[in-house]
């Protein structure tokens, strides 16, 4: 927001320089963003009177003009501007002036052949806005020549353009602005009278129908005749382009100034012009949400299609307003305007902001609405523009008609209980040079007073506070007046306190785990993706949104594997060749007692890993089976985890001949397979693609372990191995990982290890098994075994295959 410092001297009184009271602003959180000293916009430009203005001899478009700025001598100035002409007062900048705006400095010329020793200069060239195009002509007579013109244009100003935080409403105009100075430093505060207004007898036809009561809980409708549209007069001009506001007429400039002064949103229309849009004489205005398929044409000459969020002002039910937002062009004052309905509102800031968003229009007066419009004040801010519509266009207030749902003014205000124990206890000590102290009982009462608020002592050291209805929205709680207590004594006047001992930040078990399992898996080759955790809907076990915003990213994802294999696809389809990698994240999905999740990792190898390797020659190695299997397997190794594999056809997106169940100490910790050979021809994926996911949980609970975590040292045995080879045919469906168990339980002591080396199925191999051959190692850590002490061990080994699994020993 611009301030100007001259306005703000006439509501406030200011000592500080421009600079300090910026400083000030900025220390209590009102940051000020930039300091618009305007002194030197038109330093050595001066008031001037064209005495005679002659066409130039040389240029059609150019004027030799004579012109007075009050010394001995007249200046011959060539001037290019439409509108010069004699007898009238301009700005003259002189020789060696210097205008900032347009880089220019003001030296002896000639132009096409005649002398000019100066410059009439335009709006622009000063930097004000303007529809002129042309030089300025002032409107007043009589003008001192040579005087400073700056005091005229009220270019003798210093505007700070201040951002207000989010909780600061009441801050969005001058008086708020002022309240807060004066609260900072002590100023005299000189907000402007309360003015009430009179209706004149005569009356009209204006009626109100407020159909949204709780989108619009009040609405005044006063309507003013004998309107004389005109200019502004200059002083409310320049303060008006001090706030970046563009002047257009004397009605309109009216309701920005009040929406500046007092930060209440004002619109007026063209009364005729309602009633013909109305399409009757007995006039309703009316406030509702809009209906699907309707459109209005706003001020800014675009025609918005309308939803119903959209909340508007109608006439006899007819739009002609974006409430709260912008008004309609169809409406709008014009020069030949002389009866107007003004309007001065409260609006609901959810409504309006959805309303404003709905349309993709922002205002000024949809962002004060948005904060929250100070309840108490429209009665003051309405009768503050009626009296300058009064006096500035010598309107004449036939009616006004009042629709107020507010409730009670006693309610504007709350009470709020302050205890100084909490006030220090939260902000602990104050420097107060060489000691430390604490905040007074002086310095609440002084600094809450200076506030707006209202103080009554109900014990030592305890207060109820009465919070003005301005600061409504703002002061809720005991901890919103600690937090003005600390910003208004200055947070630079607080001691800094650090701990007394500062520990070494570490990571949990968990995030050391989660590390280790993380480079475990890049150590192996994998690189690790992240995916959304939205996905498209379609599984009965989804958790789906209630408000997504795209459809494909409506669902939360109930697994990692589906992810993958998009990106293994995309990678492919992108010419980047197979994606080896993994994802560790959340999954989510739903079960008959409500929702679930966990986390999972979860990975995807395929394709040939050797391309490119000239050793490898060029024909292509696509991974197998046992490739992937082998990668996990390494992971488990290095990870100091024993996994077993057991047979698995349950989830219809691997291959069921091809699918193995992981499970860890009796827990299931996950599933690994060869994708199915139907989804792999639908992705357009190679064969040679395998998939894995693992309860994260389940991981960490097993790496969690103390013979896990803490290596143990095992000591080599100096004594040779002695090696025995069985071999037998078994029946296909009893599993490898079943036979070594019982082979290490009947070998325990002695057997150090086991090794499935070959298998064959085909001739000579009853049908429905399969030949299978290991290598068992014996080894003692204190002699040479002797086959006397091998045999019986091994013999045990052969005749519990035989009981167990029912085997037909080939040797």
């Amino acid at each position: 927001m611009r301030i100007s410092l001259n306005w703000l001297r006439e509501l406030v009184e200011i000592k500080l320089t421009p600079e300090e009271l910026a400083e000030t602003l900025t220390m209590a959180g009102f940051e000020v963003e930039d300091i618009e000293d305007r002194h030197t916009w038109a330093n050595g430009v001066v008031v001037g009177k064209v005495v005679e203005r002659q066409p130039h001899p040389n240029a059609d478009k150019l004027s030799v003009c004579q012109v007075d700025i009050g010394a001995s001598e007249t200046l011959n100035i060539v001037c290019g501007a439409p509108n010069v002409k004699a007898d009238i007062y301009v700005p003259v900048a002189t020789t060696g002036t210097y205008l900032p705006n347009i880089d220019l400095k003001i030296k002896p010329a000639k132009l096409r052949g005649v002398p000019s020793q100066g410059m009439i200069c335009s709006l622009k060239e000063l930097g004000l806005p303007t529809d002129i195009d042309g030089i300025h002509i002032f409107t007043q007579e009589n003008l001192p020549l040579g005087s400073d013109v700056r005091p005229l244009l009220g270019l003798n100003d210093v505007i700070l353009d201040v951002t207000a935080t989010a909780n600061r409403a009441d801050a969005l105009c001058m008086v708020g602005v002022a309240r807060e100075v004066a609260a900072l430093t002590g100023g005299k505060l000189s907000i402007p009278e309360l003015t009430t207004t009179s209706v004149s007898p005569g009356g009209s036809n204006l009626g109100l129908k407020i159909e949204e009561q709780q989108a619009c809980p009040a609405y005044i409708g006063t309507v003013i005749e004998k309107v004389k549209i005109a200019p502004s007069p200059e002083w409310l001009q320049q303060r008006l382009r001090a706030a970046g506001v563009r002047p257009i007429n004397n009605v309109v400039d009216i309701t920005n100034y009040v929406l500046w002064e007092w930060g209440q949103p004002l619109h007026a229309f063209d009364k005729d012009r309602l009633e013909s849009v109305a399409g009757s004489e007995g006039l309703t205005v009316g406030v509702r949400f809009a209906n699907s398929g309707e459109s209005l044409k706003t001020l800014d000459g675009q025609t918005r299609n309308l939803s119903t969020q959209n909340l508007l002002i109608t006439a006899n039910d007819t739009p002609v307003a974006l409430a709260g937002v912008m008004g309609g062009e169809e409406t709008e004052v014009h020069d030949a305007t002389h009866s107007i309905v003004l309007e001065a509102a409260l609006f609901d800031s959810v409504a309006i902001r959805r309303s404003s968003r709905s349309v993709g229009l922002r205002s000024e007066a949809s962002g004060r609405y948005e904060r929250g419009v100070n309840r108490a004040e429209l009665e003051i801010a309405c009768n503050r523009a009626l009296s300058l519509i009064s006096e500035l266009a010598e309107g004449v207030i036939v009616q006004q008609e009042i629709a107020d749902t507010r409730p009670d003014p006693s309610t504007w205000s709350r009470s709020i209980s302050l205890r100084l124990d909490q006030v220090n206890q939260v902000l602990g000590p104050v420097d107060l040079g060489e000691d430390t102290g604490e905040i007074t009982e002086a310095d609440v009462e002084r600094i809450l007073l200076a506030l707006g608020c209202d103080l009554t002592l109900t014990g030592e050291g305890t207060w109820t506070v009465t919070v003005p209805p301005y600061r409504y929205r703002d002061l809720e709680r005991e901890i919103d007046l600690i937090e003005e207590l600390a910003r208004l004594y200055g947070y630079d006047n607080f001691c800094d306190t650090l701990p007394e001992k500062s520990e070494a930040g570490y990571l949990s078990l968990e995030q050391e785990l989660i590390r280790k399992v993380r480079a475990v898996l890049r150590a192996e080759g994998l690189t690790e993706v992240i995916h959304y955790s939205l996905v498209k809907p379609g599984n009965d076990r989804q958790v789906v949104l209630n408000n997504p915003l795209f459809l494909e990213y409506s669902a939360l994802r109930t697994d990692l594997i589906s992810g993958l294999i998009d990106a293994f696809q995309y990678n492919l389809e992108q010419g980047n060749g197979s994606l080896n990698g993994f994802d560790l994240g959340r999954i989510f999905w739903q079960e008959e007692d409500g929702l679930q999740e966990t986390d999972a990792i979860a990975g995807i190898m395929g394709g040939d890993t050797s391309i490119g390797k000239w050793s490898k020659g060029s024909s292509e190695n696509p991974m197998t089976w046992f490739d992937a299997k082998g990668i996990l397997e390494s992971v488990f190794e290095q990870l100091n985890l024993k996994v077993e594999y057991q047979p698995d056809c349950r989830d219809q997106r691997l291959h069921p001949g091809r699918t193995a169940s992981l499970w860890l100490g009796g827990n299931r910790l996950g599933i690994f397979g060869q994708l199915h050979p139907q989804l792999r021809q639908d992705k357009g994926l190679p064969a040679s693609v395998y998939v894995f996911q693992l309860d994260l949980n389940v991981l960490l609970d097993a790496l969690d372990q103390d013979e896990v975590m803490v290596p143990k040292f095992h000591a080599y045995s100096t004594y040779p191995a002695s090696d025995r080879d069985i071999a037998f045919f078994a029946p296909v469906k009893i599993s490898v990982a079943d036979i070594e168990k019982s082979i290490n339980k009947a070998g325990k002591g002695l057997l150090e290890s086991v090794e499935l080396f070959d298998e064959y199925r085909g001739e000579n191999v009853p049908e429905g098994q399969r030949s299978l051959a290991f290598r068992l190692i014996y080894r003692s850590s204190d002699r040479t075994l002797t086959d006397a002490e091998v045999e019986p061990v091994h013999n045990k080994v052969r005749e519990a295959l035989v009981e167990k699994f029912g085997v037909n020993l080939r040797s």
